[in-house]
């Protein structure tokens, strides 16, 4: 069993060490990093990375090396982690299926083929644990890995295809030196989640690298996002990766996004992140990653035309089909789940309630189209309530029910697509960079006063 890291539901803060950034890759960008290199230690090396997957199905590549041979790292469509070595077309694979898209994952690759014993020439540990084996190829000792070789290095794909959707922090390649997990990061004491520590005084070897893509700018050199802080100055180039993709959402701290399994509508694309969803001519109900029953949370819609589209709130009981005009939740007792939305074409509140003012309360506020919305939910005061703003201008308190089981972020949408800032990344292009109160999150408008960015180090103060 593979411990998961910071899970939507945990309150883990990462303790005492915190990684502040993180670089998305979208799958539909064709996103990568790419430098070109000088062959290191072909025996003896170590590959950790930290990353949070956004789709699940899908071939995808987090890293290959090609020159006369090329050597892969990636997950199959079947989400098996594999590693392939074409030098002699050997193939490993791990039992492990990766398929949680709200959490953040950490690999150690640890190829030592100098090692007396066949089975630790190349091991994978996943989250600080040994993974147990699918399929594993007889390596030769002292057998020469096609990785670390001279050539193209590539991030986030392979050759020109492969792509990578999802999130990646703290890559770094040990040249010369065979590393245990506990290097690179260690289980909390308290909560027994495994966490990163700080790598800054490795040894990172003559041809290792550290990428911490806390530097904005797009290009290789020591001020961009693709920048080697090892020392070494092995920069990465970046393509059709910018400032924007640079994300708050990391292992220390992971953010609410879109929940690529729980939506309703069986044509629903999630891309950049899981923070933009986009639909046919069908209506489709998305949720977040994380729900709320208490606290003060703050997060930001906007949608590409005024054409159906509703954003606000649901249950976390589920998502089913509802109402005439909209996809939604059921609700027809205290004890069903509950959604609520403002109306882009006509500034009211949908809610799915089978009876009462709820059904269509009417009279909220102003039509919109593609300005941001400010969703407010209080779930901390005597009276709950969503509060909605237009450009930053409120619409109005809406007092809602006591949520069943939580609320999270959710939208309703036809024949459009919606983004949705939980704050640590942005999809679209801010004005300015508007933080919560404790520091977190960036978007357009300031959070109201009390109100927090949805993400573990904010619940874990709440808890």
């Amino acid at each position: 069993m593979v411990a998961v890291i910071l899970p939507a539901n945990s309150t883990s803060s990462g303790g005492g060490y915190d990684v502040a950034n993180s670089l998305r890759f979208n799958s539909g960008s064709s996103d990568s990093l790419t430098r070109s290199t000088t062959a290191g230690n072909r025996t003896t090396w170590t590959f950790s990375t930290w990353f949070k997957r956004s789709k699940l199905g899908v071939l995808q590549s987090i890293l290959e090396h090609d020159d006369s041979n090329y050597f892969r790292v990636r997950i199959t469509s079947g989400d098996v982690f594999e590693v392939f070595d074409s030098n002699t077309n050997k193939l490993w694979s791990w039992h492990p299926l990766l398929r949680d898209t709200s959490a953040w994952y950490h690999i150690v690759i640890r190829g030592d083929s100098t090692d007396g014993t066949n089975a630790n020439r190349l091991r994978l540990y996943i989250n600080g644990t040994l993974a147990s084996a699918n399929a594993v190829a007889s390596i030769d000792q002292n057998y020469t890995f096609s990785f670390n070789q001279g050539g193209t290095l590539q991030i986030g794909k392979r050759g020109s295809t492969d792509y990578l959707d999802g999130y990646l922090a703290e890559t770094i390649l040990i040249d010369g030196s065979a590393l245990a997990p506990d290097e690179f990061g260690e289980f909390d004491e308290d909560s027994g989640i495994w966490k990163p520590i700080n790598v800054s005084g490795l040894t990172f070897g003559t041809r290792g690298f550290y990428l911490e893509f806390k530097e904005s700018g797009t290009s290789a050199n020591s001020s961009g996002l693709g920048a080697d802080t090892s020392g070494n100055n092995h920069h990465f180039t970046l393509n059709n990766l910018t400032s924007i993709d640079q994300s708050q959402d990391t292992c220390t701290n992971n953010f609410c996004v879109l929940n690529d399994q729980y939506y309703y509508g069986s044509t629903f694309t999630f891309s950049e992140g899981n923070t933009k969803a986009t639909t046919d001519s069908n209506w489709k109900t998305a949720g977040g990653t994380i729900g709320m029953n208490s606290g003060k949370w703050y997060w930001e819609f906007k949608a590409a035309s005024s054409n159906y589209v509703e954003v606000g709130i649901g249950d976390l009981k589920g998502f089913s089909q509802g109402g005439s005009n909209y996809q939604g939740l059921s609700h027809t007792k205290a004890t069903d789940a509950y959604g609520i939305y403002y109306n882009a074409s006509n500034g009211e509140i949908y809610s799915n309630n089978t009876s009462g003012a709820e059904t269509n309360p009417g009279d909220y506020g102003a039509s919109w189209s593609t300005e941001v919305i400010g969703c407010a939910l209080d779930l901390d005061s005597s009276q709950n309530t969503v509060t909605f703003y237009k450009s930053n201008s409120s619409q109005g308190a809406y007092d809602i029910q006591d949520p069943v089981e939580g609320y999270t972020p959710s939208f309703t949408i036809y024949a459009n697509n919606c983004t949705i800032n939980f704050g640590g990344t942005q999809t679209d292009a801010l004005s300015s960079a508007e933080s919560d109160e404790n520091g977190y999150g960036s978007f357009e408008y300031a959070p109201p006063s009390g109100y927090l960015s949805i993400c573990t180090k904010n619940l874990a103060e709440n808890s």
